[in-house]
């Protein structure tokens, strides 16, 4: 049980310089929006405008992380506030860096025996999956660069599609079936989501484009596998340390085994985002869950910062 602490002081970061600066910038204002309606006392930094030292100033009680991709989810940023000692949310430096790199998060799936789709880093124009298959920058996240190949020839495009994100590119086996979505917040598994656009591609655009795309509660699968995916979700998340919120990516074939895609560790907080549905699915409207994903952080971050100034304790 998290009990609340009156007068908390959060410092939300939100923006930053990654490509998906603009999500991350409507998801750190919902959140500061539903924390101050909450109680909370609130501030904002954007590190591609501001100073980040000036964290240090502020003195906040916790730090929401709402910047997503690069340089905000890759363990950078939680490095940066665990070196001057100020707690924050979600996953560590380690768990953070595996997740959002897909290549090494899929290694230790295959180590773990959690299913993953076969996988394989570009080094040449040939490739040793069969097709069809996805192509997707490594180290990006909301689906950024990310393409289905279905022949040869369509390889080429894909590739240097996947390159202009700076970044190693990962090819990973097409799996046909039913794509769904797993919240997980420490450690307490919320109601699993179906997802369904109409080219059956969750891409950017499907993501944050109001009617891209439908979240059915709960999917039209057997309990059976659904049950199953939740099992290889949270066996996931305690494969990479995850901590707070995440959300697994997964994709069940059409014998209902369940293939980890990948795992966010700071999923969007936008009026269009996942989590959201899943917590409001549970019966948990958006405003307590902020307060419960700032109270989780704030039970738990005592080892991970070394310095927690909660109420002046």
């Amino acid at each position: 049980m998290y009990v609340k602490k009156s007068g908390l002081h959060i410092t939300i970061l939100m923006g930053g310089n990654s490509s998906e600066r603009e999500i991350s910038l409507i998801s750190g204002q919902t959140v500061k929006d539903a924390l101050e309606r909450k109680g909370y006392r609130v501030s904002c930094i954007d590190p591609a405008r501001d100073n980040l030292m000036d964290i240090k100033n502020l003195l906040p009680d916790l730090v929401f992380i709402a910047l997503h991709g690069r340089f905000g989810e890759d363990g950078t940023i939680q490095g940066f506030l665990q070196s001057i000692g100020i707690p924050y949310t979600g996953s560590g430096v380690l768990a953070s860096a595996l997740a959002m790199d897909k290549y090494r998060a899929k290694n230790l799936f295959v180590q773990e025996g959690i299913p993953t789709p076969k996988f394989e880093i570009v080094r040449d124009k040939n490739i040793g999956i069969s097709f069809p298959v996805v192509v997707k920058p490594n180290c990006e996240g909301s689906s950024m660069g990310v393409s289905k190949v279905f022949k040869k020839d369509g390889l080429p495009l894909a590739i240097n599609n996947a390159k202009k994100f700076r970044c190693d590119v990962l090819v990973e086996e097409l799996i046909e079936g039913t794509e769904v979505t797993q919240a997980i917040i420490d450690g307490e598994i919320f109601p699993t989501i179906e997802i369904y656009t109409n080219d059956n591609l969750y891409d950017y655009d499907a993501k944050y484009t109001k009617g891209g795309s439908t979240h059915i509660i709960p999917p039209r699968l057997p309990d059976i596998w659904i049950k199953r995916s939740q099992d290889i979700a949270l066996k996931a998340y305690d494969a990479l340390g995850c901590e707070g919120v995440s959300r697994v990516d997964i994709m069940i074939d059409k014998q209902g085994i369940p293939f980890v895609l990948e795992v966010n560790t700071i999923p969007g907080m936008t009026p269009l985002s996942l989590v959201p549905d899943a917590a409001k699915a549970a019966g948990i409207d958006f405003e307590t869950l902020c307060e419960k994903i700032v109270l989780i952080s704030s039970n738990g971050c005592t080892a991970r910062s070394g310095q927690v100034r909660l109420n002046g304790e």
